[in-house]
């Protein structure tokens, strides 16, 4: 009866301590998400210079020892979350892409989705990141570059094919003339933010672009678009 006893005793520790272990296991991964997508959000909000690893760890209501559990420094913590950022962004694109509309709702589509997305952007972000972390500019760079001229290639192609672009454009042209934009335009330098609202900013580009490869039947979908 004695043994019994013990063994029942023994399972129920056991019981306990796994039942005690398990949710640190799971809170793991999920806690040092919490921290990435809490930074990304403030680095777009206030820069990435200007907000500390203290910053965060207030923000968030935890100790600055929790977040190097997961992270060993600032810089490492930049990347993840910068990287998280741009995931997020392919994998938004890549939802409006398989939803196969023409071509011109496709970009007034993805330009929306991303003044949505980054609108708490106030302190141009990209040119903090190439200034304090050019590695990771530069990383994240190459990846934005791959993944825009893919896009704006196949929307090209299709546009083409649909009668809605005219046929003699030089396509890997004009897709790396677009990425250039799309980048460029976000220096304050060169468009003050007081004299080139970012949403207004964004419109304008987008209608340069389309008005230098649309055909007729472009151009009436286009002044649709721009009308809505």
């Amino acid at each position: 009866m004695i043994v019994k006893v013990n063994v029942k005793k023994t399972i129920k520790l056991w019981k306990l301590l796994l039942f005690l272990k398990f949710p640190v296991v799971h809170l793991h991964p999920i806690m040092k998400e919490k921290i990435i997508q809490k930074a990304a959000e403030m680095y777009l909000t206030l820069g990435f210079k200007s907000v500390t690893m203290d910053d965060i760890a207030n923000e968030m209501g935890i100790s600055k020892k929790t977040i190097y559990t997961h992270f060993k420094n600032k810089t490492e913590l930049v990347r993840e979350a910068t990287l998280n950022v741009f995931h997020e962004i392919t994998c938004g694109i890549d939802h409006i892409i398989e939803m196969n509309m023409d071509p011109i709702q496709e970009l007034y589509e993805i330009k929306k989705f991303a003044i949505i997305h980054l609108k708490n952007e106030k302190s141009s972000p990209q040119y903090q990141l190439q200034k304090y972390y050019p590695k990771i500019y530069l990383t994240v760079r190459e990846l934005q570059f791959e993944k825009m001229l893919g896009c704006t290639s196949s929307n090209l192609n299709k546009g083409i094919e649909m009668g809605l672009y005219r046929k003699e454009i030089n396509v890997p042209f004009i897709s790396r003339l677009y990425f250039m934009g799309v980048i460029n335009i976000k220096d304050d330098n060169f468009f003050p933010v007081d004299e080139f609202p970012k949403l207004q900013l964004m419109e304008d580009f987008l209608e340069y672009h389309l008005r230098g490869i649309i055909t007729e039947k472009g151009l009436k979908k286009l002044n649709k678009y721009i009308n809505n």
